[in-house]
């Protein structure tokens, strides 16, 4: 699996979290994207999450280039399968996930809560996809993430479901 791939994998997965929207510091378990208590615009979605998919894809290239150096991958060779496997599981899946989290604490703009939810929604089913078939990743063709971050693109994030 190239880090291209896991790159632009990543972005997308950034861009539907943020899509999610940005959070409020209350301690709810509320697990709806839109908080009555949040007022977000759709410029500010945006730029709030552009910013935390930069901020994730960095952490995955970072893990990556980790991996790849405890596991002595050289920086010309992709990974194996099992390797693939091992770092969508152990890099990209728990970062995206975490993502995922911070951003659900995010409102949607008025108007665009429905849009939003369905964006999250197509998150967390890319992100179970992955967890339980790591392979699919691998194949343009069978990409989970690829939906949802054409949806992450089609709403207005540059960062975020970038390809």
């Amino acid at each position: 699996m190239s880090k291209r791939l896991i790159v632009l994998l990543a972005g997308v997965l950034a861009l539907a979290i943020a899509a999610a929207g940005c959070g409020s510091s209350d301690d709810s378990t509320d697990t709806d994207t839109a908080s009555a208590d949040v007022t977000i615009t759709k410029a500010q979605l945006i730029a709030q999450g552009d910013a935390i998919c930069k901020q994730g894809n960095e952490e995955i290239e970072d893990g990556f280039e980790r991996y790849a150096e405890e596991n002595d991958i050289p920086k010309n060779q992709e990974p194996s399968n099992k390797q693939g496997v091992e770092i969508v599981e152990t890099v990209l899946v728990p970062n995206l996930t975490t993502q995922a989290e911070l951003i659900r604490g995010l409102g949607a703009p008025e108007g665009d809560e429905e849009e939003v939810e369905e964006l999250v929604d197509s998150l967390d089913e890319a992100i179970e996809s992955a967890e339980e078939e790591p392979e699919a990743l691998f194949n343009e063709d069978t990409d989970p993430f690829g939906d949802v971050n054409q949806q992450a693109q089609d709403y207005g994030f540059s960062e975020c479901g970038e390809e």
